[in-house]
């Protein structure tokens, strides 16, 4: 265990862990709890001295002890204006430190849509065919504490050639008046042909304490599955958020992802792995990160390139400001019998601001000789051509510095399938830049 973990919270863990052991699960959910904790116990936190850890010091979130999520009473006067995506029809699925809330929600019944607590999935053949099968097989040690600790979270199923009629919006709400530590669990399964659009938005109640929030989810799509997925981060700063997203695809399986991270939360980390697992499938992930204050957001992505004949693409750009720290680390994996693999990386960065920080390290192996791959880093402040000539066409400085910082946003913006939420995001990524572009 390291030595960075403090014992109060330790043992709150433990003791979360020996009540969770007494609960009314099947045996095999209980096996999978008692063999993801003993590989917790026996890793421990990962400190900076970890290479994937190197620039996300934990120190300050893991020595706090925090009220458990399974002790937390729902507030009743959650405002859910900040979540609010203007002209977005969807399904709206509420979720408090995980839990589902259905007086906050509106979801209709839909036939080939099925949307349960995790807790009310146990039966679902997709659950038992698939929970804790993927991201389990993970180098992060956090899945085995949520795998281990989990006390909520949804499973959504899409059936055989159904595609969801509009997308479903999951706003994720922390809140508690005292430091609180929660634990969320997703599993989506598209079944062949199946297509769904899914927007997450992770939002914090306004009277909450600082709270730490892990939450996976593990995604698998199969053949001939569409899903377009949407993470929305505009939280308070008195949040923090460690993310791992695992994703399956099997053959001609689309996966989009568009990760968006605005001024807000003080700490998130996201792990995205994307497993190619089958030939012919495609997956574009895209990145926009807008940070300020003393934010830290850390994105690491893995792309594994499994069978012949897929493609990828990914596009991740950064602007810290102020004192803010990003950091990306992306790895694309193309193994030996994955030839004419095309793999795409790249990764952007603007800094706003003489104390803002980036650490970036894109990575390529390749273990086959049929392959096109590419992947590049750019980093810098303005384009100074550029500046001259908006400030010589009457355009003041400050309002060129965010023009300009605008059109390098919206390269990847400029991606999303969704117009509504592309809308939304650009306009969030507008507030964000008000005065600090100079």
């Amino acid at each position: 265990m390291s030595t960075l973990v403090a014992d109060s919270l330790y043992q709150q863990l433990v003791s979360s862990f020996h009540e969770i052991g007494n609960a009314q699960e099947p045996a095999e959910l209980l096996s999978l709890r008692q063999a993801a904790f003993e590989r917790f116990q026996k890793e421990g936190f990962p400190t900076v001295k970890n290479e994937e850890w190197k620039y996300t010091n934990l120190h300050s979130l893991i020595s706090t002890p925090y009220v458990l999520d399974t002790e937390l009473t729902l507030p009743n006067n959650i405002d859910l204006d900040k979540a609010v995506i203007p002209e977005l029809d969807a399904y709206r699925i509420v979720l408090v430190n995980g839990r589902y809330v259905a007086a906050l929600s509106a979801l209709d019944e839909e036939m080939g849509l099925v949307v349960k607590t995790i807790a009310d999935a146990h039966g679902e053949a997709n659950f038992q065919k698939h929970y804790a099968q993927h991201a389990d097989k993970a180098d992060n040690v956090f899945v085995q504490l949520n795998t281990a600790l989990q006390h909520a979270g949804l499973y959504i199923a899409v059936s055989k050639n159904k595609i969801v009629s509009k997308p479903v919006h999951i706003i994720h709400v922390a809140a508690g008046d005292t430091e609180f530590f929660s634990q969320t669990r997703n599993l989506i399964v598209l079944e062949e042909n199946a297509e769904i659009e899914v927007v997450e938005s992770f939002i914090t109640h306004a009277a909450a304490a600082k709270n730490l929030n892990t939450k996976v989810t593990e995604i698998v799509l199969d053949k001939n599955a569409k899903m377009q997925h949407y993470y929305l981060q505009v939280s308070q700063d008195s949040s923090n958020y460690i993310h791992h997203t695992e994703v399956c695809q099997e053959q001609h399986s689309l996966y989009n992802n568009y990760n968006c991270n605005l001024p807000g939360a003080s700490f998130v980390r996201h792990n995205i792995n994307v497993r190619l697992d089958a030939e012919n499938v495609e997956s574009h992930l895209y990145g926009i990160n807008l940070t300020s204050g003393k934010q830290l957001v850390d994105n690491h992505t893995i792309v594994d390139h499994m069978k012949p004949h897929c493609e990828s693409y990914e596009w991740y750009k950064n602007i810290p400001q102020e004192e803010s720290t990003a950091v990306f680390n992306g790895k694309i994996f193309v193994r030996e019998d994955a030839q004419k693999t095309n793999a795409f990386q790249q990764n952007n960065n603007m800094l706003i601001g003489d104390k803002s920080t980036v650490y970036t390290k894109p990575q390529l192996e390749i273990f086959a000789d049929d392959v096109k791959c590419s992947h590049g880093c750019t980093m810098g402040q303005f384009d100074d051509e550029a500046l001259f000539y908006l400030r010589a066409r009457g355009i003041g400085e400050e309002s060129a510095r965010i023009l300009l910082v605008h059109a390098f946003a919206f390269d990847v913006t400029s991606r999303f399938s969704n117009q509504v939420v592309r809308n939304y995001v650009e306009d969030l990524v507008a507030v964000g830049l008000e005065g600090k572009a100079s």
